[in-house]
């Protein structure tokens, strides 16, 4: 699994560009997360795609090619902190609330809502924890859960130390500037 962080100009149509670059390409999305950033006017996107090295190669440098693209990192070999966000509502009785409520102590999960048949917990983690206590609630009967696919952000500087790299390696970006030119 190969993961880029892309920020884009927060404009109509840029989401549906960028996917329809996957398509065409027949790259499958594993997980696709879109949000503000810092900087108004400008969207992160965390997409992560089954494909190899040369793969990513190709796709970052199309990425590249699409007007509103501002910038792409392929943080998947760098330093990096990867999350998950999950709400997940869990049925429940007087009976199991306690070993519930002691499960989600465990996992560092905080429970958001109790009602008199379920309860709802919110966990951030990894993919691999989320799956473990989503096993653990299965005998308790899972009715609902909502995931939000993978945030990724690179450690160490920041961002323009990873996009200064790529861009002057490939010659397409001006990463103290964040512009991209298309050809």
């Amino acid at each position: 699994m190969i993961t880029f962080v892309v920020h884009v100009e927060n404009k109509p149509g840029v989401l549906t560009r960028v996917a329809s670059l996957f398509r065409r390409r027949a790259y499958n999305i594993e997980s696709l997360t879109v949000g503000h950033t810092e900087r108004p006017g400008v969207s992160r996107m965390t997409i992560v795609v089954d494909t190899d090295d040369e793969g990513a190669h190709h796709v970052e440098a199309h990425l590249y090619k699409l007007v509103n693209v501002l910038r792409v990192e392929n943080v998947t070999a760098r330093p990096n902190v990867i999350r998950e966000l999950a709400l997940i509502k869990v049925a429940t009785t007087a009976g199991t609330r306690p070993e519930i409520f002691q499960l989600a102590d465990v996992f560092r999960a905080r429970i958001i809502d109790v009602s008199a048949d379920s309860l709802v917990l919110e966990l951030t983690g990894g993919e691999a924890k989320l799956d473990r206590l989503l096993e653990v609630l299965e005998p308790f009967g899972v009715l609902e859960m909502a995931r939000t696919g993978t945030l990724a952000m690179a450690r160490g500087e920041g961002p323009a130390r990873g996009a200064r790299a790529a861009g002057a390696s490939a010659g397409t970006a001006n990463a103290d500037a964040d512009i991209a030119y298309s050809v």
